[in-house]
């Protein structure tokens, strides 16, 4: 099974080992009870104490399923086998699950809106300055050649930057990938 709903999943979250691949900043707003922060961008750091600690029920969770299916994906190419929750934790609140978070979480738009808002600025930017200036409007053609890019790979350079920005960091109370491995280990 490689996709589960999240009607499937609650009733047997106990069952799983949740990694949740958003960015530390995404995690921190709100998770599935349980859930180990892994971001997609160094999920290969974890591959080795996943095989190690081989957990048998893993579930992959993302905002709305696209990271999730990529690292199962990935995960699944390691050897490592691996469900992913379709809809993410947006399927999984519409759905009237709770979320685990601090109290007063930080309000991180998902990295797919923050994503598409940098782009579509950048694009819009590109041709506003564009009308006095020709040359700008290569920042537009350069925006949707790495949207063509990010589609056809399945990878995204922009969001790889924008989850070092300060918002799309760890709480701190939100533990590093380090501490998380140690714990996925001992499973």
């Amino acid at each position: 099974m490689t996709a589960l709903a999240p009607a499937q999943v609650r009733p047997r979250l106990t069952e799983f080992t949740v990694l949740d691949v958003r960015t530390p900043g995404e995690y921190a707003t709100g998770h599935i009870p349980g859930a180990h922060n892994v971001p997609l961008d160094r999920l290969r750091e974890a591959v080795p104490v996943l095989k190690r600690a081989g957990h048998p029920n893993l579930l992959i969770v993302c905002a709305s399923g696209a990271r999730s299916e990529r690292a199962r994906t990935d995960l699944t190419a390691a050897g490592i086998d691996a469900a992913h929750l379709t809809g993410g934790t947006s399927a999984w609140v519409a759905d009237g699950h709770a979320l685990d978070g601090p109290t007063g979480a930080r309000n991180v738009w998902p990295m797919e809106r923050q994503v598409r808002l940098a782009a579509g600025s950048l694009v819009v930017l590109g041709l506003a300055v564009g009308r006095r200036s020709p040359k700008a409007r290569l920042l537009s053609a350069a925006i949707g050649s790495g949207l063509i890019f990010s589609a056809v790979s399945n990878t995204c350079g922009m969001a790889t930057a924008l989850a070092k920005l300060p918002h799309n960091r760890p709480a701190p109370t939100t533990p590093d990938l380090a501490t998380t491995l140690t714990a996925l280990d001992r499973h």
